[in-house]
């Protein structure tokens, strides 16, 4: 027998033991959540309950295994009978001994993203809509999952869309529509159909919801918070029987809305289950007091949440910093010199995050520390200027000042409709190898050696590279990447990719970020040495132990590290001024975000705040602190301002 008050504090001790009936627990940031599901689970196998009879539902698999592992050392090899697992875990299990009840036969093939994209593909192709006018495979399997997730028509998540992109509400249905009837003539399922169809199980069949319902007696449920419409559905349907549901979640740290999450599905729950017993968790084990304290003033003025104050374990140490510095280059100047303080002060290169809102929020950061070689890490995805929406627009400044550049009149050519491999290369042949941009007659000749549906959005293109000397914008990167983008890639942008939005913007901050250049010749020139050195930094700059760590604050969300620096806390930056316009509860939602931020630092955190972005004609547009930094109480912070 486990002797749980001695393993556990007070709060994880009242909520692990409970007797039963819903549960609320409201876990704060480091406070423990984790150990409290493992002791839950180790505790009701100790006083008995048959390990078949608990379902342990996590958003990872590594989740569930690490918690169940964790279980089995405290409890022993029983709880190895536990159901345990994610959503889609779960849903597939019980449809592979249930399908036929909904139409399915019980050996169901189960769709990867490749295997969806090539039926979405198909589907496209039958209905005749594969120009390069209408959206990818990829941007419609991201608005049919929404829909799918949300049980809501596809048509509603068209509209935001369709302002930049060819696509119709009706086509989209079309294929929708053609995709679903493919996927069940071929009994097949993709990902987003296990959950959808598992649903529809219990609502169709009563008997074998009550089958689930009697044997379930405990489930519990890891990041509550995260969960979406139908995921809480089938959450209540299966708990519906004993009603023994234990829920862990922070509703401080919902910031999943743009992915289906359902804020309301933590928030309504006492009204779901009136007869709850709440447990909250304070306690935090991760943080010096001095960031508590932050944390705690920066999520107060909330709307509409459950309120919680994190209480520290860990001695005072020092005030979190903000930096008012001039720019986003002062900014990246003051975390580098930031970083080799923390060095020198004895910190591994990876106890050290810097962590933003938004992917080219960290552009001018990368610039300066591949410069510096200074090694780092990117947990949000390739470097800026590796993606290929950056390469995509940088590929018509490349042609107009290098003629001979094949690579990049391939990457331009290759966004016009109906051009393949095989029209590129005819064109760079007809060419002979050389392709001046800025020549009339070579214009023409691409072409005159294009397919019909190519000549009128090249023609597009020509305007561009014509306007290049006549109206001599060889001293403006910028506005040649403005022009294209209205030529031709905005729409392509938004065709193409499921995030289309967020790739506009890292544009946009790219045309502003091209203003400190003399010449388009000296922007490429700085772009080609940062890619040169970063793949001369490459290894060491991904090995585990040695690389600074640099991410969106989404993708830290469940990480930790000994010091945190968070960029740009300016309006329209952080917050995010797209947010706070697409969405009712953005500002709420911004607002947990950056409390998700703050948490994640253990002993320093430094919050800068530029005070201009410069625009590409050299003049500045000044930028209004964040209103969350206006709103910490001046006492909880020091002003570290003119440090330069």
């Amino acid at each position: 027998m486990t002797d749980f008050r001695d393993v556990l504090n007070d709060e994880q001790y009242a909520a692990a033991t409970a007797e039963g009936g819903p549960m609320l627990v409201l876990a704060a940031a480091g406070t423990g959540k984790t150990r409290t599901l493992v002791y839950r689970v180790a505790y009701l196998v100790d006083q008995g309950v048959a390990p078949r009879r608990i379902l342990l539902l996590t958003f990872t698999n590594r989740a569930a295994k690490e918690m169940l592992d964790r279980a089995r050392a405290v409890a022993g090899e029983g709880v190895g009978g536990v159901w345990g697992g994610t959503f889609h875990h779960l849903a597939n299990r019980l449809l592979r001994r249930h399908a036929p009840e909904i139409g399915y036969d019980r050996g169901y093939t189960i769709l990867d993203q490749d295997d969806s994209r090539s039926l979405v593909s198909s589907c496209m192709k039958d209905r005749k809509f594969t120009g390069k006018e209408f959206p990818k495979p990829a941007v419609l399997m991201s608005l049919f999952s929404s829909a799918a997730n949300t049980e809501r028509p596809v048509e509603d998540f068209v509209w935001k869309l369709s302002e930049k992109s060819a696509m119709a509400s009706e086509d989209v249905a079309l294929v929708c529509g053609d995709y679903s009837a493919r996927k069940k003539k071929l009994g097949a399922m993709d990902f987003d159909d296990l959950l959808v169809n598992c649903l529809r199980l219990f609502r169709e069949n009563p008997a074998t919801t009550e089958r689930y319902r009697e044997q379930f007696v405990h489930v519990l449920v890891d990041e509550y918070q995260d969960t979406n419409r139908i995921q809480a559905e089938l959450v209540g349907r299966i708990a519906g029987g004993h009603r023994n549901l234990f829920v862990v979640g922070d509703d401080f740290q919902s910031i999943y809305s743009w992915r289906g999450a359902d804020f309301q599905n933590i928030i309504s729950f006492p009204e779901r289950y009136p007869d709850l017993s709440t447990y909250k968790l304070e306690t935090n084990y991760r943080s010096v007091p001095e960031i508590l304290a932050v944390a705690n003033a920066c999520i107060a003025g909330n709307p509409e949440q459950f309120q919680k104050t994190l209480r520290a374990t860990r001695d005072s140490y020092r005030k979190p910093a903000v930096a008012r510095v001039r720019d986003g280059q002062e900014q990246a100047r003051y975390v580098l010199e930031e970083i080799r303080q923390l060095r020198r002060s004895g910190y591994k290169a990876s106890d050290i995050a810097v962590l933003y809102r938004a992917h080219f929020n960290s552009m001018e950061l990368q610039m300066v520390l591949t410069r510096e070689q200074v090694p780092y890490m990117i947990t949000s995805g390739v470097r800026f200027f590796e993606q290929a929406h950056i390469k995509d627009v940088c590929s018509i400044l490349r042609v107009l000042v290098s003629p001979t550049d094949e690579m990049a009149f391939s990457r331009l050519l290759g966004l016009l409709p109906g051009v393949g491999p095989k029209g590129i290369a005819k064109a760079w042949s007809a060419l002979g190898g050389v392709f001046n941009a800025r020549d009339a007659a070579h214009r023409k000749r691409v072409r005159a050696s294009l397919r019909p549906a190519a000549r009128e959005p090249w023609s597009a293109v020509e305007a561009v590279l014509q306007a290049y000397d006549e109206e001599d914008l060889s001293d403006d990167a910028g506005e040649v990447i403005h022009r294209f983008m209205e030529a031709l890639y905005k729409k392509h942008v938004m065709n193409t990719y499921d995030n289309g939005p967020r790739r506009l913007d890292d544009i946009t901050e790219l045309i502003l970020y091209t203003g400190r250049f003399e010449s388009v010749e000296q922007f490429l020139s700085d772009v080609a040495l940062l890619t040169n050195l970063d793949a001369e930094v490459e290894a060491v700059a991904n090995a585990p132990e040695d690389g600074i760590r640099l991410s969106t604050v989404h993708q830290a969300k469940g990480l930790e590290w000994s010091a945190v620096i968070i960029l740009w806390m300016t309006d329209g930056m952080f917050p995010s001024a797209r947010t706070l316009w697409e969405s009712e509860g953005g500002e709420a939602e911004e607002r947990r975000l950056f409390y998700v931020a703050v948490t994640r630092a253990k002993d320093e955190l430094r919050l800068c705040v530029p005070e201009v972005r410069r625009n590409r004609d050299g003049t500045v547009m000044y930028c209004s602190p964040s209103r969350f930094i206006e709103e910490l109480p001046p006492d909880l912070v020091e002003d570290v301002s003119g440090w330069f």
